[in-house]
């Protein structure tokens, strides 16, 4: 069994045109999520917490965190609200 480490196989994943295509068409859902799930964790809270003041199911949140979809701009405000936070949105 031949065991590698996670920046060896990113690298050889990233060598795969399609799987860089594919990242890039993904990235804004990877960085919602990423950005919820640290928010998140810093305040303390489960997915259920955040979905219930929210008035939404955890399964929303679920697929939010999971890079799933693509939230709309209405649900990230209320997100920015119940985290207490300010949602901010930049072109680069």
């Amino acid at each position: 069994m031949h065991i590698i480490d996670w920046e060896t196989h990113k690298k050889k994943m990233l060598e795969n045109p399609k799987i860089r295509q594919a990242l890039k068409e993904n990235e804004l859902e990877y960085q919602i999520a990423r950005a919820l799930i640290e928010a998140r964790i810093k305040k303390g809270l489960t997915q259920a917490d955040i979905a219930k003041k929210m008035n939404t199911k955890q399964s929303v949140i679920s697929r939010v965190e999971n890079a799933q979809t693509t939230p709309s701009l209405s649900f990230l405000k209320r997100l920015a609200f119940v985290l207490n936070t300010t949602l901010r949105v930049q072109f680069k």
